[in-house]
Formats: structure tokens, C-alpha cells, sequence
């Protein structure tokens, strides 16, 4: 992926076409480059696709051998199953510094120069040809395909420019070039592409096959050296839209992605990828994670457009937000979430789950029985084999705990006073290392307070206004 912050050319470095032969310096194809560069990292143990999450057993075999083989590939799999990051993440198996002659436009090497005006700068100036270096993280180009994508966005057109400064329009350098030859000895990756109108998807056949390019007629032959990955959704591949067969055809790999199979990879990839600014506990990350599992299991849900991923990220960045606020209103030193600002989150994700036509009107509801799932499952999970008849004597003896957004992590912890077993509660749900903090042991009490209501073990009113609980004993 292209980087902000592109490290600066070393300058050891070659500067001539004449030094570049000198230094030993031998020219790869973009696919040596990344067949070489993958052996490297895969004989050191290292992981090849940093950042992406759960596919260690699946995808990415499949992806590491379409990659030995040299093959153009897509990756096919609903919204949310990081298509998009993995297909930036082969930039990083590419050389950190690659020589191009100074000025091209398209990447040339200046051992292997393709276009007229390559052709003419070396003939010229032989092996005082100037040369630059172009760092890897500016390999790697970027289209996503919309319906009004055109062949000169991707190959290229005529440069009305240049023929307004008195070229013939039959000359070849008064093309320019689109997003693919720009990319030329890099990577090149189209996002959706069914999207992109069939005839568009014509252009690309002979950038897969022959690894040409040819504009508006022009006798024009430009090889080019670069790898073409693409991503597509399901739906979209049989309905909305779908890739030309002789497309298909000319794709060496179809790898079909997934989301996270396991629940600890979910947690991870939220942990990873949500923003959060408060504390979030572990517990609740697991809820958050329980979440999103349910929702895409759930009859309800259309299954065929998926549940993001973006959907526990926007879950969990919630619901530090609900925490945030409640620490800036009632002055708490720390903000902590609680599982009782689970239930805001809810009306904000509606809109990022696709619901069967027959449950239309109830989306709200059915989220918040999910979410409620969710929380039993997390409860029975680590609490299950806890002891906590002091906290259900505790209530029962008449000991109502109030809590809600604007009850304090203190407050929670005063109303309940001394407990045995909190610290048991606490190291069940955060682990060993959870700390004595109040926020954590408030949220930890929440959590158990709320599972024992969920298996009706004790009770719970909700306060006219919503916005505080009351658990209680139970009747």
C-alpha cells in the first residue's frame, strides 16, 4: 500500500545507467520479484500478509502458491473480509528499491526499456543515462471499478496536449497513459470488479494474456511487467454484474476469502481495527466480537451481502464513545465501558446489515436479542463455573444497584460494598492481569449482574427516562 511516509533514496545508490551494470545490479520481473521475495519470508518463518487476520490455514496457502506460480489472481468474498488489505499487503513482498530511468512514465527499467521515448533517452545517452530509484510502497496502484469507468482511465487516450503542441497524432508519445501502464513493474489491483462494464473489462484481456496495451488504434506494442489481482463480491459476481468469461479465463487463481472462523481471531481483528478511545475490557470485546457472529448467523440477516467487519469495528468504537461521554458528564477520572452501554449501540449499526424482507420493522429488535445472546454466552463462558451466591444474596437481601449512564464506576462499586468473591469476578472475565482498578471492577460486577438477570436469576427495572437500571432480587 502506499505509504505517507516514503523513506528517503539511499544514496549508495547507482545513478547512471553505466554504474547500475557496474554494481552487479540484475534485472526481475515484478513475479520473479515476488516469487523471491515470498521463498525469503516463508523459509524465515515470517508472515508474509501482516495485519490480516484468520486466514493463516485458508487463504493464505492458496494465495502464497497462486503467487509461486506466477499467477494473476482474484479474490472473491463478501463486504468486510479484508479483500482490500490483503491485495495491499503484497507490496510489501516486492524489492524495497527498484532502478527506473529518470522521468518515465512508466516505470521503465533501464535495462529493458519499452517505450519510444525510453527507447530514444538510452540510445542518446547510453550508459550515462540517468537513473532514479522508486521505492516499493509506490508500486502498488489503485482503481475501484464504477460503471463510468472508461478505457482511458485504465490503459490510456490521446493527449490532446501534446498534439496541440505540434506532434502528428499518429505519433506514440502523444498518448497518455492510464492507471494500468502507469503502474507498469508494479502491482496493479482492481476493487469490484464486476462493476466495471464488460466492455471495459475487454480492455484488460490483453494486459492477462499477451501483457500488451494498445490505445485508439495507435501501432502501439507497450509490454508491460506487473502483476493484476483483482476483488469481487458474490452477489455481485452472479447479478448486479459479472466478470467476462474470457476474463476469468486469462485470471490465474480465484481465492475465495472468508470472515474469521475462529472467535479469538475476531477479537483480534476488532481489537486491531477499532479506534477506541476509552478502555474497553477484554469481556466486552468478546461480547462485541459473540456480536457480529450472531448477527451473520442470524435467519434474519440476509446472508448473501454479509456482516462487515466494519460492523464490530463500528460496534466497539461505540461503545467506547458511550463510555467517553459518560466520563465527561459525570467528571470520572477514567472512562471505562460497562455492559449496560451495549444497548446504545444497537440503533447506529441498523444500517449496516442487510435484513430479509420479512423483517422489516424489526431490526431493532432482533439486533438487540442478538446482542442480548451475546452477553449470556460471554457470562456462561467465564462466569459459568464462578461462585456468585454473595452477589445474588447481596441483591436478594434487598441490595438494589442502580446503574446507567450516569451512575459512576465508584457509585457502582459503593452501592454494592464489600463482596466476596469481586476479585474471583474480575480475574474470570479481564484474566490475572486486570488490575484493581475501579472502572474494571465496575464493568467486571456489571457484566455479572446483567448475565445473572439474562438467566433470570435476579431482576431488572428500567427507570422511567431510560437512561438508569435497577437489578434487584428476584420475585
Amino acid at each position: 500500500m502506499t505509504s505517507h511516509l516514503i523513506p528517503e533514496t539511499p544514496s549508495d545508490l547507482p545513478r547512471t545507467l553505466g554504474a547500475l551494470r557496474a554494481s552487479g545490479h540484475e534485472h526481475r520481473t515484478v513475479k520473479d520479484e515476488l516469487r523471491a521475495n515470498l521463498v525469503a519470508c516463508l523459509r524465515a518463518g515470517a508472515d508474509p500478509f501482516p495485519g490480516v487476520v484468520g486466514i493463516e490455514d485458508t487463504v493464505r496457502p492458496q494465495l502464497e502458491r497462486a503467487l509461486l506460480a506466477g499467477h494473476d489472481l482474484v479474490l472473491l468474498g463478501e463486504r468486510g473480509q479484508g479483500k482490500t488489505r490483503l491485495l495491499r499487503s503484497l507490496v510489501g513482498l516486492l524489492d524495497e528499491w527498484t532502478p527506473v530511468i529518470e522521468g518515465s512514465e512508466i516505470n521503465e527499467h533501464p535495462y529493458e526499456p519499452v517505450s519510444v521515448w525510453g527507447n530514444r533517452v538510452v540510445a542518446e545517452h547510453g550508459d550515462a543515462t540517468p537513473v532514479s530509484w522508486m521505492h516499493r510502497s509506490k508500486r502498488y496502484g489503485e482503481k475501484l471499478a464504477t460503471p463510468d469507468t472508461s478505457v482511458g482511465d485504465l490503459i490510456g487516450d490521446v493527449d490532446p496536449v501534446k498534439v496541440a503542441e505540434g506532434r502528428t497524432l499518429g505519433d506514440p508519445e502523444t498518448v497518455h497513459y492510464g492507471l494500468v501502464p502507469r503502474t507498469n513493474r508494479g502491482i496493479f489491483a482492481i476493487n469490484e470488479l464486476p462493476d466495471l462494464a464488460e466492455r471495459i473489462q475487454v480492455s484488460l484481456l490483453n494486459v492477462l494474456e499477451e501483457r500488451d496495451i494498445q490505445v485508439r488504434g495507435y501501432a502501439l506494442r507497450l509490454p508491460l511487467d506487473l502483476l493484476l489481482v483483482a476483488s469481487a463480491n458474490p452477489e455481485d459476481y452472479t447479478n448486479r454484474g459479472r466478470i467476462i468469461t474470457p476474463l476469468k479465463d486469462r485470471f490465474g487463481a480465484e481465492i475465495r476469502t472468508h470472515y474469521p472462523l475462529r472467535l479469538a481471531d475476531e477479537i483480534t481483528l476488532v481489537r486491531q481495527e477499532a479506534d477506541v478511545r476509552a478502555l474497553v475490557p477484554i469481556h466486552l470485546m468478546e461480547v462485541v466480537a459473540r456480536f457480529t457472529r450472531l448477527v451473520r448467523e442470524s435467519p434474519a440477516v440476509d446472508s448473501r451481502s454479509g456482516v462487515s467487519a466494519r460492523f464490530a469495528v463500528a460496534a466497539a468504537e461505540s461503545l467506547a464513545a458511550a463510555a467517553v461521554r459518560r466520563a465527561a458528564i459525570t467528571g470520572e477520572s477514567a472512562a471505562v465501558a460497562r455492559v449496560g452501554d451495549l444497548p446504545s449501540v444497537v440503533p447506529t449499526l441498523r444500517g449496516k446489515v442487510e435484513f430479509e424482507v420479512s423483517e422489516e420493522g424489526r431490526e431493532e429488535e432482533v439486533l438487540t436479542h442478538l446482542m442480548r445472546r451475546a452477553i449470556v454466552d460471554t457470562f456462561r463462558a467465564h462466569l459459568g463455573g464462578v461462585d456468585l451466591t454473595a452477589l445474588i444474596a447481596r441483591v436478594d437481601e434487598g441490595g438494589a444497584i442502580e446503574v446507567g449512564d450516569l451512575v459512576t464506576a465508584e457509585e457502582v462499586l459503593e452501592q454494592v460494598g464489600p463482596l466476596d468473591g469481586l476479585g474471583r469476578i474480575v480475574t474470570a472475565l479481564e484474566g490475572e492481569n486486570a488490575g484493581e482498578s475501579a472502572g474494571i471492577a465496575a464493568s467486571s460486577l456489571e457484566t455479572a449482574l446483567e448475565g445473572l438477570y439474562l438467566t433470570r436469576r435476579i431482576s431488572k427495572d428500567e427507570v422511567p427516562g431510560g437512561k438508569r437500571s435497577v437489578y434487584g432480587g428476584k420475585e
